[in-house]
């Protein structure tokens, strides 16, 4: 044991004194961090990128959440990534750059909200894809059908089964699914902000003109119109989002200290060009009356859009490829909600850390945290019984993966600000010591303002019973539960990142590092 203790007290030193070279090797660089490599590396940078890129998920995500836009930075934590790539990421980080006082706690209680966000991602997005593919469903029936809540939360459920499955079974293929990610996602921007216009030119009203789509402002809420505009960015925070998923990824990335950063910034930046041209052809393309958008017979708003401009065939065809695209988006997340689980468990912080930290070796599954997916997927079907309860209670599966994972989102980069002085050795990718920390503070300060943001009534001031916003009662009961769980008994066995290389392979591989 003091033998461990050395050799952990030695790579933090070499970490904090900035000798761990920038060519040293992927697995190299894992045990200095003090794991050992069990998972397959065969991500590129490119298919980093695309896990992230595939869960924003552009045009499904704005369509997903539309309806909190309508009434009305990440770069901070790429660099932290260059230097320490780490399935367990955000909790790691916080662990190394904390306060001793509070290293423990933190990580614990970012570890639980990361885990907790990511898996409410898989729900928000696959009851998205739910309500869209059931949409489709009453748009061929020319709005004479709805669904009800049970048939709702069956298509639910069936759909992250569905995503389960393909994560375990699919697992050498992945790579390549993110890939084709990519070119669909793209593909589908650029065909919507070509058809969108020319569909609406030949229809009555036409094409919204600009000082309408830059300037008209309207409030459907009983807020002040410039809160009211305020909650409009709700839609693309939760559209942007989920870039943390190429940290959780890490260990399955070939040069991963490259990598994924690189993902990082890629796909926040490439979804905030795309998104952009989208909104404003969006608004451009669709009918004014946005109170009749909204309560669309269909029950999607972007179905009407579609419809509007394009007619009954259009909007089916445009919708079932939007649909596809937010398939593949709910099996992205599992594939992080899952990488992220699986680490937080190495580290014995999970219930039953022991069975879900086991990695898969047989032949179809080999080198998966197999259990851990398992796990996410159930875990995924309970909360989402949330939806069976009303519309109020299913937005807060949206809200939840916001607020729960900008938590764990700045966390890390605070404690580095704060307590991490020296201890911060820059990787392949740096934003410089002039921009570096000023980025981490604008992060900082944006992130707390979302949270606070993502639990506000979206309706007005003075909510009711089936209007509030429920997810500061989540949200708080899941930050309050976690450091409860962590005084009354985690302490006791939770003592941050452990080693799982012996000590004669850390050192080896800290020899490599050094020299």
């Amino acid at each position: 044991m003091e033998k461990i203790t050395s050799q952990k007290s030695k790579r933090r030193e070499s970490i904090a004194t900035g000798h761990v070279s920038l060519q040293a090797g992927d697995n190299e660089l894992l045990a200095t961090l003090g794991y050992k490599q069990e998972l397959r590396r065969h991500y590129s940078t490119v298919q980093i990128f695309a896990v992230a890129f595939s869960i924003m998920g552009l045009l499904p995500s704005i369509a997903s959440t539309l309806s909190f836009s309508m009434p009305a930075g990440p770069v901070g934590m790429a660099d932290i990534a260059s230097a320490m790539p780490t399935a367990g990421g955000l909790y790691f980080w916080t662990h190394y750059f904390a306060d001793e006082k509070w290293k423990n706690p933190l990580s614990f209680l970012v570890g639980y909200s990361n885990t907790i966000g990511l898996i409410g991602g898989i729900c928000s997005i696959d009851y998205g894809f739910a309500n869209m593919l059931l949409s489709m469903i009453s748009l061929a029936r020319d709005g004479n059908w709805s669904a009800t809540r049970p048939v709702i939360y069956g298509t639910y459920v069936a759909t992250v089964f569905a995503h389960g499955f393909i994560a375990i079974f699919f697992g050498r293929i992945m790579p390549k699914i993110q890939s084709v990610c990519i070119f669909l996602n793209i593909a589908l921007v650029l065909a919507t902000v070509i058809a969108l216009p020319i569909g609406k030119k030949h229809n009555s009203p036409p094409v919204n003109p600009g000082s309408y789509v830059f300037g008209d402002i309207e409030n459907l809420t009983s807020w002040p119109t410039g809160w009211a505009f305020m909650l409009a960015w709700l839609s693309p925070i939760w559209t942007i989002g989920a870039f943390d998923s190429c940290v959780h990824m890490s260990e399955e990335a070939t040069h991963a200290a490259r990598a994924v950063p690189l993902g990082i910034i890629s796909s926040a930046g490439l979804c905030g060009i795309l998104g952009f041209v989208s909104l404003a052809v969006i608004a451009a393309s669709m009918d004014t009356d946005i109170d009749g958008i909204l309560n669309s017979k269909y029950g999607q708003p972007m179905t009407q859009i579609y419809y509007d401009a394009l007619g009954k065939n259009g909007a089916l065809g445009f919708m079932a490829v939007v649909m596809i695209v937010q398939f593949f988006m709910g099996l992205s997340i599992v594939l992080a909600a899952s990488r992220q689980s699986w680490a937080f468990s190495r580290d014995g912080a999970l219930p039953f850390s022991s069975f879900f930290r086991k990695v898969s070796q047989r032949s179809l599954m080999r080198y998966q945290p197999v259990r851990m997916v398992c796990g996410v997927v159930v875990l995924a079907a309970i909360i989402g019984l949330l939806s069976l309860i009303d519309n109020t209670a299913a937005n807060a599966l949206f809200s939840l993966a916001v607020a729960a994972n900008d938590l764990a989102w700045l966390t890390p980069i605070l404690a580095r600000l704060v307590w991490g002085g020296d201890r911060f050795v820059p990787g392949e990718f740096y934003t410089g010591k002039y921009l570096s920390k000023p980025i981490g503070w604008i992060a900082v300060i944006y992130m707390i303002f979302v949270i606070v943001l993502s639990m506000i009534p979206t309706e007005g001031p003075n909510p009711s019973a089936g209007n509030m916003n429920y997810t500061v009662v989540i949200n708080g009961s899941l930050w309050v539960g976690a450091l409860l769980y962590y005084y009354v008994h985690a302490r006791k066995t939770f003592k941050g990142p452990q080693t799982t290389v012996s000590p004669e392979a850390e050192g080896k591989a800290m020899d490599k590092a050094v020299h």
